[in-house]
């Protein structure tokens, strides 16, 4: 198999121990970090932590592994590992940028959510890494939670999913106790970015909850106007779907607080821009979005007393809903000045990247967090800091908003040439999953030899649709050349 696939498929088998019972059998080095490196897109800088391990620490390590099916063939891994390119030491870059006119010493903060409910939650996350805390929205209103209210799809069995659904409204704490622990937040860690999430149902309450949050010394004020569970009219996505109410309550939170605002947008639109305008035109220091999908899931863990709902979506996911709304938003030439905080299926710093590549300056995670913990912020900023050493990047902040040249009406996008698919021989192993495909999704342009178990394109039929690589379990279909297109009118 593959290098990379093999080392991608054995990381991803890692149960993510909290006391990783493999790094503690070890004399030398750390075998759990190396493979949580790997797990989270930082293979090429994960020798470090298994260069000082020795066979037999390996081997001790993979007898103390205690997964459930057989150990992680971590002997395996570092050969194959070793065997890769890897980055050259290189001084690592500060992370550090401005986010409306506050500082910040990396772009990542946890978004308003379950894992930011109280202080010492955050406390711990502040200690870990995170630069700042969009806190868990705080409201007027009596919140009681559901039970079960969680739901997952793909994978559950292994612990894995791609999409998460939830049912969880706001913070079920009163809302003096919230704003005492952001102020004591913000006291006890005056480098870290204190953000309040607030949410009214009246002008007022808007008011009154932003000027609670300035008293208590936070940084900014978050408005959600997209939470999509709300049981009360009035509130949440209800508002984020009216351009109207969110220049409103936008307008009036900014007239009566110092510290910027920054509304939270629904994905729940046809057209961000229409609310994000709005928010832009009564003065909004930022924006941030997206907030989860509206989605529904069918499961037992669905129901509540055998009786479900509508409730938000998220996880990897969303990413590239989430992605296309910021794109959205980045385009709109009004905004263009207006930072935006990108929220939606962020798991690695790759993830982190693209959507700093498509204009935001501050990165919001929760779902990742509430499968892998706070100490995924190691990967993210050491990730994020190697990308940027790698290609000579001083600052991320030379990078926000880099790809959106890129990005073209459809009616722009070259038509006249192709991109043939190319079948590496040394790692097709003759499954013949192309050649499906493409009988009965594509073009009918693969044929299978069954005797030699070898799949042939057929190039007068291939259009470079690239199903056929998407597919492939192994990796063995590449790109060829991009050539101009053959006018079939005149054969």
């Amino acid at each position: 198999m593959d290098h990379y696939l093999y080392i991608n498929d054995e990381a991803s088998r890692c149960l993510l121990c909290v006391d990783a019972p493999c790094t503690a059998a070890v004399s030398h080095g750390d075998p759990a970090r190396a493979i949580r490196a790997i797990r989270f897109g930082n293979r090429r800088i994960s020798m470090p932590w298994l260069d000082p391990c020795t066979d037999a620490d390996l081997q001790a390590a993979e007898e103390a592994c205690i997964h459930y099916d057989r150990p992680i063939r971590i002997r395996e891994l570092k050969r194959r590992v070793a065997e890769l390119p890897h980055d050259d030491p290189r001084p690592l870059p500060s992370l550090e940028i401005d986010f409306c006119g506050i500082h910040c010493e990396n772009p990542f903060f946890l978004a308003s959510s379950a894992v930011c409910t109280n202080y010492e939650m955050v406390a711990r996350a502040f200690e870990m890494g995170w630069a700042g805390v969009y806190y868990k929205t705080i409201c007027m209103q009596e919140i009681r939670e559901v039970s079960p209210r969680f739901d997952a799809v793909g994978q559950q069995e292994k612990g894995e999913f791609y999409g998460f659904r939830n049912m969880e409204q706001l913070s079920e704490n009163p809302y003096e106790e919230d704003f005492d622990i952001l102020r004591r937040l913000k006291q006890d860690y005056p480098t870290k970015v204190v953000i309040a999430s607030i949410m009214g149902q009246t002008e007022e309450e808007w008011i009154e909850l932003a000027k609670m949050a300035e008293k208590a010394g936070v940084d900014a004020v978050e408005l959600n106007f997209s939470c999509p569970q709300m049981r009360l009219a009035g509130m949440g996505s209800d508002v984020g779907q009216n351009p109207e109410l969110v220049t409103f309550y936008t307008s009036y939170v900014k007239r009566s607080v110092s510290i910027p605002v920054i509304p939270k947008m629904t994905p729940n639109i046809t057209r961000i821009n229409d609310p994000a305008m709005g928010a832009f035109y009564a003065g909004a220091d930022a924006i941030s979005a997206i907030n989860t999908i509206k989605s529904v899931t069918m499961g037992d863990r669905a129901a509540v007393s055998e009786r479900k709902t509508i409730s938000g979506y998220s996880g990897r996911a969303v990413k590239p809903i989430a992605l296309r709304h910021i794109l959205d938003m980045a385009q709109n030439h009004l905004l263009k000045e207006t930072p935006l905080s990108g929220i939606g299926g962020i798991e690695t710093w790759r993830d982190a990247l693209e959507f700093i590549q498509l204009g935001c300056s501050n990165l919001q995670v929760c779902t990742a967090v509430m499968q892998y913990g706070y100490r995924i912020i190691d990967d993210l900023i050491l990730g994020l800091q190697n990308y940027m050493a790698y290609h000579d990047v001083e600052k991320v902040s030379d990078m926000v908003g880099e790809q959106l040249p890129y990005f073209v009406p459809a009616s722009d996008l070259d038509r006249d040439t192709v991109v043939f698919p190319k079948i590496d021989r040394t790692l097709c192993i003759g499954c013949g999953r192309c050649f499906t495909s493409c009988s009965d999704g594509g073009h009918q342009a693969i044929t299978f030899d069954m005797e030699s178990r070898q799949p042939r394109i057929v190039g007068n039929k291939c259009v470079g649709c690239h199903l056929c690589q998407l597919v492939c379990p192994t990796g063995a279909i590449g790109l060829a050349k991009r050539v101009k297109k053959v006018d079939k009118s005149t054969h």
